[in-house]
């Protein structure tokens, strides 16, 4: 007997094999947190649920799972207790703890720490109204890049084709050897300009075809500047209520926004232990106004709803972010750690756990892992306006190029009308009168032309 314990203490001490052979399963506890840990009927999923399945799986051990029986990481008391997954682990309740652990040196003198699977720091999460400041250009936020292109491109087309139909329709232009047409190519720009701002300028198109192409943009134009005021307004109605906080210095010299972390966590420590004055002031500022939050979700939810700021770890910051569009990082973080495995103090697991931690790194696992559960684009809020896409005023591009087409087509049915009346009465052929009408219209030195020459004549007499 005595043989056999000696056995198998040295082989605890040199192979986790051995130590799984002498108990059936290992104790496995964690929190929920998304997307670490997340119940799925019976069981459970998420990031941590896969890393323990490919541990187990290099280094062949069974598990069983629970939750941590007071819902909490692990905190040390007065008299030294810690409570959460740590406490479990560090009484032998449980054999691991696997979650979001943040790496501490006061952690690691409770328990056995692993090396970390995912890196992480301290951030700020806000509502960009908050963290975002004024710029420039902010007028032209209501629409996107690709909507002004088009804007642009609408704007350009429609005064070439009021010029155009200006010159081809008889209605408008009835004498191009000796009128000037006052539909030119910059009156064109600047009546399409007047039309875009609501202010219109004179003179008018006479011929149906151009008054046709007026109405189709003057209809475009009314939408598009309804659209343009109405998501202005949603961008900006708030911006003057608010601080602008960038960092951890904007948020230690302000008192206007509330801000707090996760009540017992390694973030709160942090700012405990910190010797600089601006954190300093900010774990004071927070002790004072009792303004913790007592989950992850709370702090999303409190910082939604705009005034609040929550501090808490840039990793899962991201993950707040990528699923809620109306809610931003701050750009500085601070304090960089990493999420570890917990197990009991001198537990010879943790350097197995460690070198296969180690090993799905370098295989790329740990990166498929974050991609997997992490959200790659945000999940939009209805109630939330943003930049109009060229998608959502597809209609009214669509209402203006029916349209010019429309007008262009009535500029050069009138044309072909007037040509076919004309040939009848001068006993030409149709196509003859057709390319005269055409070369007098389409050339540019007709009227300049027949102005010197009328001065001339004037001259002479």
């Amino acid at each position: 007997m005595l043989f056999g314990s000696i056995v198998c203490t040295v082989g605890l001490l040199l192979d986790l094999g051995t130590c799984t052979a002498a108990r059936s399963e290992l104790k496995i506890t964690t929190i929920k947190q998304d997307p670490y840990t997340m119940s799925k009927g019976s069981q459970m999923e998420g990031y941590c649920m896969d890393l323990l399945s490919e541990l187990a799986k290099k280094l062949g051990f069974k598990y069983k799972v629970h939750l941590v029986k007071d819902g909490l990481y692990g905190r040390q008391d007065e008299n030294g207790n810690w409570n959460g997954m740590i406490g479990e682990v560090a009484r032998g309740e449980a054999d691991l703890a696997i979650a979001p652990l943040t790496l501490t040196a006061a952690r690691e003198k409770a328990v056995g720490m692993s090396k970390p699977f995912m890196q992480t720091g301290i951030s700020i999460l806000l509502r960009k109204d908050i963290s975002e400041g004024s710029g420039f250009f902010d007028f032209l936020a209501p629409f996107s890049a690709e909507t002004w292109v088009g804007i642009l491109v609408a704007y350009l087309g429609t005064a070439a084709c009021l010029f155009i139909v200006a010159r081809l329709s008889p209605c408008e232009w009835r004498q191009p050897q000796s009128e000037e047409n006052s539909f030119t190519l910059l009156h064109s720009l600047w009546y399409t300009a007047g039309a875009l701002t609501l202010q219109g300028a004179g003179p008018h198109p006479k011929a149906v075809s151009g008054r046709v192409i007026c109405c189709s943009f003057w209809l475009f134009a009314l939408v598009l500047l309804a659209c343009y005021f109405s998501n202005l307004s949603s961008s900006k109605g708030s911006e003057s209520t608010h601080l602008r906080v960038k960092g951890f210095e904007d948020l230690a010299n302000q008192d206007m926004i509330e801000y707090g972390c996760l009540a017992g966590s390694s973030t709160l420590a942090f700012f405990k232990n910190s010797n600089n004055p601006a954190y300093r002031r900010i774990y004071e500022h927070m002790e004072r106004t009792k303004s913790f939050v007592s989950s992850m979700d709370e702090g999303v939810r409190r910082a939604k709803e705009g005034n609040f700021a929550f501090i808490g770890e840039s990793v899962s910051l991201d993950l707040a972010v990528a699923r809620h569009c109306e809610l931003v990082r701050a750009h500085e973080v601070i304090g960089m750690r990493g999420y570890s495995i917990a197990a009991t103090l001198g537990s010879p697991i943790i350097k197995n756990l460690s070198v296969a931690i180690l090993q799905l790194s370098e295989a790329g696992e740990l990166a498929y892992l974050r991609s997997k559960w992490w959200a790659s684009s945000c999940m939009a809020d209805t109630a939330k306006t943003s930049a109009a896409q060229p998608h959502s005023l597809k209609g009214m591009f669509l209402v203006l190029a029916l349209g010019l087409g429309l007008g262009i087509l009535l500029a050069i049915i009138e044309l072909t009308s007037k040509s076919r009346s004309s040939a009848g009465e001068q006993r030409k052929s149709y196509c003859t009168v057709l390319s005269d009408e055409l070369s007098q219209r389409l050339r540019t030195s007709n009227v300049n032309t027949a102005q010197e020459a009328a001065e001339k004549d004037k001259e002479r007499a």
